[in-house]
C-alpha cells in the first residue's frame, strides 16, 4: 500500500446479535490525499457513519472491525495500541458530529472545553492554550472570539455551537478531519457559509477530509471526489463531476433523480422505489436487485467492482455513460 494520507481496503464492521450478525459495513475501499474532500453518500442505513467511525477505532461492542487494512500516512491504525489512537484522535485526526451537543459540554464554557482540548495534546501554557481557542473561533467566523470563548453552549445558535464543534476539530490542524452530516440540522444559509468556510480551510491548511451525507446537493457543492454507498459496500465511486454528471450505477442515478431540482415543476418528485434491504435481510446477489428496474437474473449474483481509469462502481448493466452527459 502506498503513502496517501488515508488508504482503506477491505474494511468490514460487522455487529453480532442475538438475531444474526449484522454486517453494517462490508468491504469498502477508500483513498484520500491531503487537500482533498471526499464526500461518501447514501441513504440511512448505509453503512456511512459506521465507516468513519471504524477508522478513529471508535466502534463499540458488539461491533467490531474484521477485517481490514486501514493506513494513516502509511501507518496501520488498526495495530495502534489504545494509547496511540487516543494521541492521534482530536490531534491528527479529528471528527466532527453531527449533533454539536455530542462534542460540547452542556455545563462547562466553550473556552474550559476548548482549553482542555489543546492541553490533552500540547505541552503549552493556559494562556497559550486559550489564545489558540481564540484564534480558532475566529478562524470559523464566530464574531467577538474574545467575549464568547465565556459563553456556555446554551448561549450560542444550532448553526454557532456548529462551528463551535469545528473549530475545536481544527484546534491542532489534523491532517485528516471525518464530518458526519455536520449541517443536516442547520438552515440552508448558515449551511452555506460552513461548507464555504470548510471547503477553504481544507484548501489553505492541507487536510484531508471525509464528508458523510445523504445530500448529493451539498456533496456536489463541497467535495473534488464521492463514493456512493449502499448496503454496507461502495457502489460507485469517482470525481463529483464524473459520478454527478454520468453516474453508471442505477442506485445513483436514482439518488440524482430525487433531487426537487430534477423534477419539473408541479410534478411528484421521483423517487427510488422500495426500501433500503433490513440490516439482517440484505438479498442475494447486488443488494440493490430489488429496487432496480434494470435488474436480472445476473443479479443473482454479487457484482465485483469495475474500475476504469480511477472510476468505480459495481454493476452488471450499468448506465450508459455516454446517453448520461
Amino acid at each position: 500500500m502506498s503513502d496517501h494520507l488515508l488508504e482503506v481496503r477491505g474494511l468490514r464492521t460487522w455487529f453480532e446479535t442475538p438475531k444474526g450478525t449484522v454486517k453494517a459495513v462490508d468491504g469498502v475501499d477508500l483513498t484520500l490525499e491531503r487537500g482533498e474532500i471526499l464526500g461518501l453518500v447514501g441513504e440511512s442505513g448505509s453503512g456511512k457513519s459506521i465507516t468513519g467511525f471504524s477508522l478513529l477505532g471508535l466502534v463499540d461492542p458488539p461491533g467490531r472491525v474484521v477485517e481490514g487494512d486501514i493506513r494513516f500516512l502509511g501507518e496501520d491504525l488498526r495495530s495502534a495500541s489504545p494509547r496511540r489512537l487516543r494521541d492521534l484522535r482530536g490531534n491528527r485526526i479529528a471528527m466532527i458530529f453531527q449533533d454539536p451537543m455530542m462534542t460540547l459540554n452542556p455545563v462547562l464554557r466553550i473556552g474550559t472545553q476548548m482549553i482542555e482540548t489543546v492541553r490533552a495534546h500540547a505541552k503549552v501554557s493556559k494562556a497559550e492554550a486559550r489564545a489558540m481557542a481564540r484564534d480558532a473561533l475566529g478562524q470559523v467566523g464566530i464574531p467577538h472570539p474574545d467575549e464568547r470563548i465565556d459563553a456556555y453552549p446554551h448561549e450560542f445558535s444550532g448553526g454557532m455551537r456548529q462551528r463551535v464543534a469545528i473549530a475545536i476539530a481544527l484546534l491542532h490542524k489534523p491532517d485528516l478531519i471525518i464530518a458526519d452530516e455536520p449541517t443536516t440540522a442547520l438552515d440552508v444559509t448558515i449551511q452555506s457559509q460552513i461548507l464555504s468556510e470548510v471547503q477553504t480551510l481544507t484548501r489553505e491548511m492541507g487536510m484531508g477530509l471525509i464528508w458523510i451525507s445523504h445530500d448529493l446537493g451539498v456533496v456536489g457543492q463541497l467535495a473534488n471526489k464521492v463514493a456512493v454507498m449502499y448496503a454496507g459496500r461502495i457502489v460507485e465511486r469517482g470525481t463529483v463531476d464524473e459520478v454527478l454528471d454520468a453516474p453508471r450505477h442505477p442506485y445513483t442515478r436514482g439518488l440524482i433523480d430525487s433531487l426537487p431540482m430534477e423534477n419539473d415543476r408541479g410534478q411528484p418528485l421521483r423517487q427510488i422505489p422500495g426500501n433500503a434491504p433490513p440490516p439482517l435481510g440484505r438479498p442475494e446477489g447486488c443488494p440493490f436487485r430489488p429496487r432496480c428496474a434494470r435488474a436480472t437474473e445476473a443479479c443473482l449474483t454479487e457484482p465485483a467492482e469495475t474500475e476504469v481509469q480511477g472510476r468505480g462502481w459495481r454493476c452488471f448493466h450499468p448506465l450508459d455513460e455516454r446517453a448520461m452527459v
